[in-house]
């Protein structure tokens, strides 16, 4: 999906920026908006952020602090995945995309994979996430990661900030 930058705190009110619905879910075609209702969005920050490179590094992170985002050479059978591990050995991968690597698991088979969510919507992949192979064919998924601390107390200087 195409994606505009803009400041967030002046763009949405709450309702757009995050809501809570009640079941039942809506019938088909309907918006199914007359059962939700406006939330007060947490604002989170970044208080401190560094690299994080490889399987054990990775796992750490997310073990500790959560999702991270790594940088991976997308190629045109990745763009086209549909489920499944991904394994795609590139000799030399050139970062052209960025993506969030949410967890890691392993296959009924015992294949360990990381869990990505990219930002292509829900329509692509498994519901907008994929499972990318571990351990050098993920499209060198483990070579160019930053992860950050999550805080509520917006730093003095500049930041990141995100809303949920």
């Amino acid at each position: 999906m195409q994606y505009t930058a803009y400041n967030l705190q002046s763009a949405f009110t709450p309702f757009e920026e995050c809501r809570d619905c009640s079941p039942p879910p809506p019938a088909a075609g309907e918006a199914g908006l007359g059962g939700c209702r406006a939330v007060t969005p947490k604002r989170y920050y970044i208080g401190d952020h560094y690299k994080v490179k490889g399987v054990a590094q990775m796992k750490a992170e997310i073990m500790a602090n959560g999702p991270i985002s790594c940088g991976i050479h997308v190629t045109d059978a990745f763009e086209n995945y549909k489920d499944g591990v991904y394994s795609e050995k590139v000799r030399f991968p050139l970062i052209n995309h960025e993506i969030s690597v949410t967890g890691f698991s392993k296959e009924a088979d015992g294949t360990p994979f990381w869990w990505g969510r990219n930002s292509w919507g829900s329509y692509w992949g498994i519901n907008g996430y994929f499972k990318m192979a571990m351990g050098g064919n993920g499209l060198g998924i483990e070579k160019d990661c930053v992860a950050g601390i999550p805080t509520y107390t917006k730093p003095s200087s500049k930041a990141t900030e995100f809303t949920q």
